[in-house]
């Protein structure tokens, strides 16, 4: 038996979306440009899931732009936006907790001369609303936010920063990767400009993800060639993902209430037990805003990739903190942007439970993790 608790990584296909792509693999093999009854049949699943994908957003349909995943849709809402906008202004304004897929876009807008502030987060990982209304001026072009961190769960507040962007007339991107199928989303009441998900974080599948561009704003596309999503992405669609990603959302539309409940009693009875069995353990990140299926500990003293090793070989398949690069192990950003030590930061684990995960799991787990801490323990002090 195989334990999944890195479910901010990726997320198990549930079986209705992969029934769904399966009938559209077998029976909707048309292109949906195309103007015979294959291509309108392939059109109408198109439509049909950007209808659910709206909906559970709280946007227009037409707001909804489809792309390969939230890579994708972040480049595209950081690159593409700054590329159309003919106006002086050259500052962004961001944090430093983003995901890869925003900060190296940002990165690159740095070398082109944009002037990229990236604020920081306190020691639970929030960000201070208050910094942005210092940071943001009359220069800001774009201010990109992620909605809750890949690694920590940290839920910011989103809704307040995007209100202090469009006081001072800026655009404002959030990243709801980790978000969409967890918390309510949505945006009809808020000044989001542009927002990023993907499929495969929410139950559906790899490879399919949509950006959100709202109120008509014009960008330039990454990907060129085709009349596709309005001129916007070119390139065939991917119609089962994208049907499979419709029928995710429908699905977290339905559940979300539930799914935020239970998600949070298996987080929290892992947590309890944790700190009940081991010592010398720290949570990372606030315990109130944050997502209910996200918790990352510290386990002092210890390697955390010895201790993911060693649930794996035991069946638990968890996350590290850390990035490997080149053969060596690099702290989580994150964790150090939150002031913790490079070795905190490397003696830190992420579980994410989900779809699938029950108590029975969780007390299996807490059943072998304290053994494992502390044969990590006394491998590091030998």
């Amino acid at each position: 038996m195989r334990i999944y608790l890195d479910h901010n990584a990726t997320t198990p296909v549930r079986p209705e979306v992969a029934d769904a792509m399966d009938s559209v693999q077998r029976e909707v093999f048309g292109n949906p440009s195309s103007v015979h009854a294959e291509g309108a049949r392939a059109r109408v699943e198109v439509d049909r899931a950007r209808e659910r994908v709206a909906s559970l957003l709280g946007v227009d349909s037409g707001d909804v732009l489809f792309t390969s995943g939230a890579t994708e849709a972040n480049n595209t809402a950081l690159s593409g936006v700054l590329a159309a906008q003919a106006g002086p202004r050259r500052r962004i304004v961001s944090t430093s907790v983003e995901h890869p897929s925003v900060e190296a876009p940002l990165a690159r807008l740095e070398r082109e001369g944009y002037d990229v502030v990236r604020l920081p987060v306190d020691s639970d990982g929030r960000i201070a609303p208050a910094d942005f209304a210092e940071a943001i001026d009359a220069d800001t072009a774009l201010v990109s936010v992620i909605w809750a961190n890949n690694e920590t769960g940290v839920v910011e507040p989103v809704a307040e920063i995007a209100e202090i962007a469009r006081r001072h007339g800026a655009l404002f991107h959030t990243d709801a990767t980790q978000a969409v199928g967890k918390i309510p989303v949505r945006i009809d009441a808020l000044p989001v400009d542009l927002m990023s998900l993907s499929a495969h974080k929410l139950n559906g599948p790899k490879g399919v993800g949509c950006l959100v561009v709202r109120n008509r704003l014009i960008f330039e596309p990454v990907l060129r060639g085709g009349p596709q999503e309005g001129r916007r992405r070119g390139g065939t669609e991917n119609v089962a993902g994208i049907a499979g990603l419709g029928v995710a959302c429908a699905l977290a539309q339905d559940e979300l209430a539930e799914r935020g409940r239970w998600y949070a009693a298996l987080r929290d009875r892992l947590w309890e037990g944790i700190r009940a069995k081991i010592a010398a353990v720290r949570r990372n990140g606030s315990d109130l805003d944050v997502l209910p299926n996200t918790l990352n500990v510290e386990f002092e003293g210890t390697a955390g990739e010895l201790v993911l090793q060693a649930l794996d070989l035991e069946g638990v398949a968890v996350s590290s903190g850390a990035a490997c690069a080149s053969g060596s192990i690099e702290p989580s950003h994150v964790l150090v942007a939150m002031g913790r030590s490079a070795a905190a930061a490397r003696a830190s684990l992420r579980f994410s439970v989900g779809f699938g995960v029950d108590e029975s799991q969780i007390d299996f787990v807490l059943a072998r993790l304290p053994d494992l801490v502390e044969r990590a323990r006394r491998a590091g002090a030998a």
